[in-house]
């Protein structure tokens, strides 16, 4: 009789990888957004311009972005103990990525100004989201380790 491979050995499919490379990006990008929004807003000020948005509005923005980058770097970090709370999060903030760059998309298309790269980045979010919400990410992230003292046979 052959031992099934426990989950700590089980090796993570390539797909979840790059989802985690990506979800590792969007995190740099939300920490950087959250203090990009500060920043112009406290600059416009600072200048005696009209802000972006009100200031308390801006904080509230960037503390989310933060927020939003922490579980996403927490997912990382976690992954590989297959956590089923590391595919819910993942879904949620991939779902937060992916609509935003389709919005980014589909705004560079209206301004006339198609980006690709938006275009690209929408893309591989809905394939990320798609990757972690069907049968890849659930049979990953699903999988029990054996009950303590029980020997797989």
């Amino acid at each position: 009789m052959t031992a099934m491979p426990d989950s700590a050995t089980t090796r993570m499919p390539k797909s979840l990888i790059f989802v985690l490379v990506l979800a590792g990006a969007h995190a740099l990008g939300n920490v950087f957004g959250g203090w990009a929004v500060i920043d112009e807003n406290q600059s416009k000020l600072d200048h005696g311009q009209d802000l972006l948005m009100p200031m308390a509005m801006a904080w509230f923005l960037a503390l989310f972005c933060w927020g939003l980058a922490a579980l996403q770097v927490a997912c990382l970090v976690v992954a590989r103990g297959r956590r089923l709370w590391v595919r819910v999060a993942l879904i949620v903030c991939l779902s937060f990525a992916a609509l935003g760059m389709v919005f980014a998309s589909l705004g560079s298309l209206v301004a006339g100004a198609p980006s690709l790269p938006a275009f690209l980045v929408a893309f591989a979010d809905l394939a990320a989201l798609w990757t972690v919400s069907g049968e890849t990410g659930r049979r990953y992230f699903s999988v029990r380790a054996p009950a303590p003292g029980v020997t797989p046979a």
